[in-house]
């Protein structure tokens, strides 16, 4: 039974994790009990009145507490030698079985190490240990016991040492499919990553790829373009007008073609980028008014100061805010809201941006291997932070990132 209650189950908890620190005191443990347990049985006669066993009828002498001692003692090492241990209570339970004609419940003592052996082993070895302990001690308390051979006592030696192999096989095949379960996902989290990295080089050949294809050729035609017109600028003005007019048309092709390229990157539904060359968050109230026009809900918190930020972190800040806004606009539903906070914490800047919402019916759910997170991991990784994005607890979505002031490049505030 599984201890209820939060008192109960913190109590529970701490006695689990001690005794895990320390198995030598919890097998110690369970050889006390052993003990407690066969004195009792000791006390105990089966066949004391009419109406059933009776409780105190007999005492046990000193040789059988002597023996039970034993047999109880040998438990304590039962996890570092399993086998020594079943043999040594298996042995002296089948001595007193013979020798005495009232026998000490020393079987309790072979139970115990018979459940840790099936435990700890194979089931084929469990089938042939369980069947020769329960052969051999069934046996001698049929043959040499006080009581008929069909009494139930000689029944309760076969079913106890029967459920002791049955209990530790079953123990044993429960923590190997646990383990399974656990390496399984262990492996599933590094192929993850090892995907996840070989999407993002993918993704960067395929962008160099693209990018050299379409500046490549132009590049060249205006480098050429642009050495006939100096060549010839002095002693032929025609020849080196054309010669510019056909630098110019290549130059507007590489632009053309370029900023099809860049479309075709950019994910569908990405707000337009703004025009100014760098963007940072001296122009967020711009980025969040765009999102606020488009139906999207935004609080801000900014707590950044007045020192102006190294110029890659104030582009890398602002990039990860239009990246998780765009993410919220795409996957939280049209309903939810989002929330951004900008706060500078000594030598570092953390964004955050949280939202409300849930996952829609035939909307693909945003995951930690999604492009836009991938960016936003590579943005700062590059810059020596660390980006956290899971779900929150009680639905909705946390995107944070902490971005160290003084870059690696030695830019300060």
């Amino acid at each position: 039974m599984t201890p209820t209650g939060p008192a109960t189950g913190t109590l529970y908890a701490r006695l689990r994790d001690w005794f895990r620190a320390r198995p030598l005191a919890f097998d110690a443990t369970i050889a006390a009990g052993t003990l407690v347990c066969m004195i009792a049985a000791s006390f105990t006669d089966p066949h004391g009145s009419p109406e059933g066993p009776t409780f105190g009828d007999r005492t046990p002498d000193a040789g059988s507490v002597l023996i039970m001692v034993i047999g109880a003692a040998a438990l304590v090492l039962r996890r570092r030698r399993p086998f020594a241990v079943l043999c040594f209570t298996v042995t002296i339970c089948f001595v007193e079985l013979v020798d005495d004609v009232r026998p000490a419940p020393i079987a309790m003592s072979a139970v115990v190490a018979l459940y840790t052996v099936a435990s700890r082993t194979d089931r084929p070895t469990t089938w042939r240990v369980g069947l020769a302990t329960m052969a051999l001690l069934t046996a001698a308390a049929m043959i040499f016991g006080p009581t008929n051979w069909y009494a139930q006592e000689n029944l309760g030696v076969f079913a106890w040492t029967g459920m002791a192999a049955a209990a530790g096989d079953a123990v044993r095949s429960r923590r190997a499919f646990v383990d399974a379960i656990r390496e399984r996902a262990e492996r599933a989290e590094r192929t993850r990553e090892e995907e996840a990295g070989r999407r993002v080089a993918e993704e960067r050949l395929r962008i160099a790829r693209d990018l050299h294809d379409v500046v490549a050729h132009h590049i060249a035609l205006v480098n050429v373009q642009a050495g006939v017109a100096a060549h010839v600028m002095d002693k032929r003005p025609d020849q080196a007008k054309e010669a510019l007019a056909h630098v110019r048309e290549a130059s507007r092709s590489a632009l053309d073609e370029l900023r099809a390229t860049v479309g075709l990157l950019r994910q569908s539904g990405d707000p337009e980028a703004p025009t100014e060359p760098a963007p940072g968050l001296a122009v967020l109230d711009g980025l969040l008014d765009s999102f606020r026009k488009a139906g999207l809900p935004v609080a801000l918190a900014r707590a950044d100061g007045d020192g102006a930020l190294p110029a890659t972190v104030d582009l890398a800040a602002y990039r990860i805010v239009q990246e998780a806004l765009t993410n919220v606009r795409k996957h939280a539903g049209p309903d939810a809201e989002a929330e951004v906070s900008v706060v500078r914490v000594g030598r570092t800047v953390e964004i955050t941006v949280l939202d409300n919402g849930a996952p829609q019916p035939g909307v693909p759910a945003l995951t930690s291997g999604g492009h836009g997170l991938l960016g936003m991991r590579e943005r700062v990784s590059a810059l020596g932070g660390t980006l956290t994005a899971a779900p929150r607890y009680g639905g909705g979505f946390r995107v944070q990132a902490i971005l160290p002031v003084t870059t690696r490049t030695g830019e300060d505030a």
